[in-house]
């Protein structure tokens, strides 16, 4: 028998922003919910909230390392990799509990915990159930990407889902990637007292970074780990004494790379899920990699499908999906024509130092607006009170500015407290004009971390002068 639905939901992430406010207002709608993992979305079950529990006892270990900076002589005596580990799943089996047992005992929709697969447009199969919908809302999230390197088939290798199961702390860890994964991770288990060591194809650490944002990062991760950039993996085998030996080439100079670790992480980017879901069935477009395609109101090619967060593949941040399903609200519910505005997305990796950044990078506001239009404002936290009184030393905030009208068109920071202090120059980016001038007449504490964003501010500079400051402080 084929049950039919007003709205079907496929994920339990961010969809549930729009199942919460539906069932608030129109409580006799008929509505399904599915998702075949755990509920709650990849960024409580797999993603950020579990890894930043994690990398905040790593943050403690390096602020301790630094203690004898200003006089203060600690010794780490011991470190409870078990007990880190289980806190964190703890913390997220609680949440993820409450969340079943809500879904579960709902009365106003049906919760189906099972694999969910397009048979025909608007109907799916869930389990051995057939269902169809009016609206459907696909949330379906994504997953890790596993590249096509020989005998990693052959060997047990972790990726971030799994990795955060493990209870005993390797010894030696090789990360294959050189991404946000791949350095969160890496900062984490060298943190713990792993030797680790990442293995990046792309010759730029971070590569989605400014450049000289991630020639820093690398120089201080460097202090705790090995980086190895422009590495391409050929292949992974276990050896006789149960290790894991990955085999890469140095793609400038063609050299073999060796790399011998009890445990390897597979970090090299998401893809999607739609092998599972079949949208074809349902007459869905996808992209060359299997991404859904939607159009600036984030409908897809069927009307009254909806897809947002990381099934479309445009921005796999936790908090872009919840400003969509905001956007898929209006547009599905209230009527409205609401485009996805993407102009100022932020983002963040919790390393030691932070990064964070906001907009366009220096490279994309000249080619867009030419050199002679673009500013930079660049301002090292060293120079200011509070980062002296930090030892914060090499780390800056550097602002992408239009010149004519004042316009912030991007912001970068390395350093201390970096996805706080964004934060400010986030909010000016949401503004009518997204002028840089109330920054500057805002009163800033004195003396305080903020007045690093404020100094970047007023220290403005054509792009090729602010190139020969790069040059100057040796972060090119």
């Amino acid at each position: 028998m084929l049950k039919e639905y007003d709205i079907i939901a496929i994920g339990t992430g961010s969809a549930m922003n729009i199942i919460s406010a539906v069932t608030g207002s129109q409580p006799d709608l008929k509505i399904a919910v599915i998702d075949k993992d755990r509920p709650g979305g990849i960024c409580l079950t797999k993603g950020c909230i579990p890894t930043k529990i994690l990398l905040y006892p790593a943050e403690i270990i390096r602020i301790v390392e630094r203690a004898k900076l200003f006089g203060i002589n600690i010794e780490i005596k011991d470190i409870g990799f078990k007990k880190i580990m289980e806190r964190m799943r703890d913390i997220i089996g609680h949440d993820i509990k409450n969340i079943e047992e809500g879904l579960s005992n709902a009365k106003e929709l049906d919760y189906y915990q099972a694999i969910a697969e397009f048979i025909a447009p608007y109907t799916l199969k869930v389990g051995k159930e057939k269902i169809k919908g009016k609206m459907i809302l696909l949330c379906t999230g994504s997953k890790p990407k596993i590249p096509p390197i020989k005998g990693l088939d052959k060997v047990n290798y972790h990726t971030s889902d799994s990795i955060l199961e493990i209870s005993t702390l390797p010894k030696t860890f090789c990360i294959i990637g050189g991404g946000y994964i791949a350095a969160e991770y890496g900062h984490f288990f060298s943190a713990m007292g792993s030797e680790v060591t990442i293995l990046g194809r792309n010759p730029q650490f971070l590569p989605q970074e400014e450049p000289e944002v991630s020639n820093l990062a690398k120089r201080k991760l460097e202090k705790h780990m090995k980086i190895i950039t422009g590495a391409e993996v050929q292949e992974v085998r276990k050896e006789a004494t149960g290790k894991i030996k990955v085999i890469a080439v140095e793609k400038a100079s063609k050299e073999t790379i060796e790399v011998v670790a009890d445990e390897i992480l597979v970090a090299t980017g998401r893809s999607s899920n739609s092998d599972i879901l079949h949208p074809e069935k349902a007459g869905i477009e996808t992209d060359e990699h299997g991404w859904i395609k939607v159009n600036d109101f984030l409908e897809t090619s069927q009307p009254n499908i909806w897809a947002f967060g990381d099934a479309t593949g445009k921005y796999l941040f936790k908090h872009v999906a919840n400003y969509e399903s905001i956007i898929v609200y209006y547009n599905a519910f209230k009527n409205a024509r609401e485009k996805v505005d993407y102009h100022a997305v932020p983002h963040a990796v919790f390393t030691e130092p932070e990064i964070a950044a906001v907009g366009m990078t220096e490279n994309e506001a000249v080619e867009k607006f030419g050199k002679d239009n673009i500013l930079i404002g660049f301002q090292r936290f060293e120079d200011t009170a509070k980062g002296i009184a930090m030892a914060a030393k090499d780390f800056f905030v550097k602002l992408i500015l239009h010149q004519e009208t004042s316009e912030i068109l991007g912001a970068h920071i390395i350093g201390p407290s970096a996805s706080v202090l964004i934060q400010e120059v986030i909010n000016l980016m949401y503004t009518h004009d997204r002028s840089i001038l109330p920054l500057r007449i805002g009163m800033h504490i004195h003396p305080a971390l903020n007045e690093v964003v404020d100094r970047a501010a007023g220290n403005l500079m054509p792009v090729d002068h602010y190139h020969l400051f790069l040059h100057h402080y040796s972060l090119q």
